[in-house]
This record gives C-alpha cells, sequence and structure tokens, in this order.
C-alpha cells in the first residue's frame, strides 16, 4: 500500500439539501448534511509552479460533495460517505481521502448535539489505519 501523503486540502462545513435516511418523512422531506473532506495528495509540484492544474481545485471539490449529497437518496450515511469518497478519488489525483458526513437534524428522539460518520479511503480502496 502506497504511504498517505502528508500534504492535505482540507475543506469543511459543506452543506447541502439530501434526501437520505430510513424513514419516509426523510425521503420527503429532506435536511441539512454537512460534510467535511481531507484530500491527502502531493502539493509539491503545485507549490513549486503554481499552478491550478497541479492540485485539487477545492471549489471544484465542494461541487462534487454537493452533487453526491444532492444525488440519488440512500439509508446509511455510511452509503452517503462512501459514495463521496469514491468521487473524489475520481475525480482528483489525491492517493487518499477522508470524508465525514454529518446528519445534524438527525431523527434521535432525544437532545443531541450532532451524528457524524467518518471514513478514510484510498485510491487502492484499502481502509487507512
Amino acid at each position: 500500500m502506497t504511504p498517505v501523503q502528508q500534504d492535505t486540502i482540507t475543506v469543511t462545513g459543506i452543506t447541502a439539501v439530501g434526501f437520505h435516511g430510513v424513514f419516509d418523512s426523510e425521503r420527503r422531506d429532506g435536511q441539512p448534511f454537512v460534510v467535511d473532506v481531507v484530500l491527502h495528495l502531493d502539493l509539491r509540484t503545485a507549490g513549486s509552479t503554481d499552478d491550478l492544474t497541479a492540485t485539487a481545485h477545492y471549489g471544484d471539490v465542494a461541487e462534487q460533495v454537493v452533487e453526491a449529497v444532492t444525488g440519488e437518496p440512500l439509508n446509511l450515511i455510511e452509503a452517503l460517505a462512501e459514495r463521496i469518497a469514491a468521487r473524489l478519488l475520481a475525480s482528483f489525483p489525491a492517493e487518499a481521502v477522508q470524508v465525514t458526513v454529518h446528519k445534524p437534524e438527525a431523527p434521535i428522539p432525544v437532545p443531541f448535539g450532532d451524528v457524524a460518520v467518518s471514513i478514510v479511503r484510498t485510491r487502492t480502496g484499502q481502509e487507512t489505519p
């Protein structure tokens, strides 16, 4: 397995309304999802050449995340995190991505601050420790 690069691009708080969940009300009414992503990639060329094409444009990263959140409904935020990770790895030169999907309005019957799922995926498809 290729070691994860120490260089990162981080975009946090990407927010979009999606229709994910196992309950009919979630599928019907939708709710906000907040996503944080960290892309691990080698930024030396971008840093030394000042060339946007040598990096992952964070505006494009955010747009890809929103498209994934607003796309076809899924039951689980775990599946949404997988969708986002696969999309980012396919679209950008990252060796690994960390994706956290927050569901701040999840239908939980007790007071809570947040619920989130975080995954790490590498280009080789292996989870990182």
